[in-house]
């Protein structure tokens, strides 16, 4: 592990969520118009529950924030219940009342995929660099829907999906979905972003969570990116932290 990562490890699922959730308050009340960037799924809807209570507190104004949303399933848009649009403004983007010009997400459902990118690229060109890339990580180490044997440099970017994403992803939709592509922010993002910040929790994260942070760094395992970055910080209940003790 790089000197300069954190890793940080709480006794559960809502610990978790609530340090999670002040990283992201403390940058805002740094600078109250940064970029930000949320996945979708099961660990950081946590964290939104306490970004919306705080905020609705007056601990934390989230009004001259941009956001951008981390990755799409391919074919998909915000009316697509499972699409991860569909679950960050379900979360946290409707009952926040986020301007709309002030979020920006995959347009999944066009022809033109790298054009969407192009477009994702520039407005993080426009109102960056990402001051959090906030991010979770897959079963098999992805970032994203950064796959085993990315480029670490790429930016926005779209690629076929693995089969174990394509099966765990199934748990997002009421019935079976063909999955096949995913749309996605790079590894090159979250190497330029101020504050790299990746959640897990559980027991079935660890073994993952154990060989991305303690094994070498490879695209065949893309978490593994985690070692290099300085500032980053991990943040993990104790089951997903349980095989890292030396």
């Amino acid at each position: 592990m790089t000197k300069n990562m954190k890793v940080l490890t709480y006794k559960d699922f809502d610990e978790m969520s609530r340090a999670a959730a002040g990283i992201i308050i403390d940058q805002v009340k740094r600078k109250p118009n940064s970029l930000i960037c949320f996945p979708s799924g099961e660990s950081p809807a946590g964290v939104f529950k306490y970004l919306i209570e705080d905020a609705r507190n007056g601990k934390v104004d989230f009004s001259e924030c941009y956001f951008v949303g981390l990755d799409e399933w391919v074919g998909m848009g915000k009316d697509d219940e499972g699409s991860c649009t569909n679950f960050l403004y379900e979360f946290f983007f409707t009952p926040m009342q986020i301007s709309p010009e002030r979020t920006f997400f995959f347009d999944a459902r066009v022809a033109d995929l790298d054009a969407s990118c192009k477009a994702m690229d520039e407005f993080i060109k426009r109102h960056g660099p990402l001051d959090v890339m906030m991010v979770g990580i897959g079963m098999n180490g992805h970032i994203g829907l950064n796959e085993p044997g990315i480029d670490f440099n790429l930016y926005a970017h779209h690629s076929p999906l693995a089969q174990v994403t394509i099966s765990v992803g199934q748990k997002y939709f009421k019935q079976q979905t063909p999955l096949h592509e995913g749309i996605t922010l790079g590894l090159k993002h979250l190497q330029e972003a101020k504050i790299p910040l990746l959640i897990a929790v559980g027991a079935k994260k660890a073994g993952i969570i154990s060989q991305a942070l303690k094994n070498e760094v490879t695209n065949d395992l893309p978490a593994s990116i985690f070692q290099t970055l300085p500032n980053a910080v991990v943040v993990l209940d104790e089951s997903a932290a349980s095989d890292l003790r030396d």
